[in-house]
């Protein structure tokens, strides 16, 4: 038995499922659409146990009317140039620009990540539009690990919503318009236990 050669191969295996196959691309409105890749992390067990581990994670506050509230969720970005957690994330980030470039124009530079503690944590409908994602077609590639949460999207201005359930290792790519002519949210639920996103994002997309 080639020990040697099979060790080797262990250790050379792709942290990461291919992006050429599995995709599955919804298309919306407005210049909008997603894409889904299903069990894309070869290991997100431990992803998920380092994440929790070694990311500084913070809480932060919001002014909500008359009063400054708790933001619920635990968060931390990773800038531009910035060591990531896990060599899984670095190739999940190289992985994805390869893909994507030809049609973004661009790489996936940052990493911003929340940690849903359980059920009540959430985020509200909003656009990543801080940014070029205002006025210009873009992506935002987004890394699912713990337990499953829905991903909720919407036309902005109203129309009917659609939903995406986010597993264990799952990928979810909102491109073209969707940003600014869409919204998403995180909605709470009654019962979920932790799980963690990563959202890859090119240069001045936030």
């Amino acid at each position: 038995m080639d020990f040697q050669g099979t060790l080797f191969a262990a250790e050379q295996a792709p942290l990461v499922a291919t992006l050429s196959a599995g995709v599955e691309r919804t298309t919306l409105t407005r210049g909008a659409w997603i894409d889904v890749r299903r069990s894309w992390l070869a290991d997100a067990d431990e992803v998920f146990e380092t994440l929790v581990r070694e990311v500084p994670w913070r809480a932060e506050q919001r002014q909500m009317y008359d009063r400054v509230v708790d933001v619920p969720r635990l968060v931390h970005t990773y800038g531009i140039g910035e060591p990531l957690p896990h060599p899984t994330l670095v190739e999940a980030r190289e992985a994805l620009s390869d893909h994507y470039q030809p049609e973004l124009g661009e790489r996936f530079v940052t990493a911003g990540c929340c940690y849903y503690r359980d059920g009540r944590d959430s985020v509200a409908w909003h656009g990543d539009t801080f940014g070029r994602g205002r006025t210009q077609d873009t992506m935002v590639a987004i890394v699912s690990v713990g337990d499953p949460r829905r991903l909720t999207l919407r036309p902005r201005g109203g129309g009917e919503s659609i939903a995406v359930t986010m597993g264990h290792g799952d990928l979810v790519v909102m491109g073209g318009s969707c940003q600014r002519t869409w919204e998403h949210a995180v909605p709470k639920v009654a019962n979920a236990g932790p799980r963690l996103s990563v959202q890859f994002r090119p240069r001045h997309v936030f």
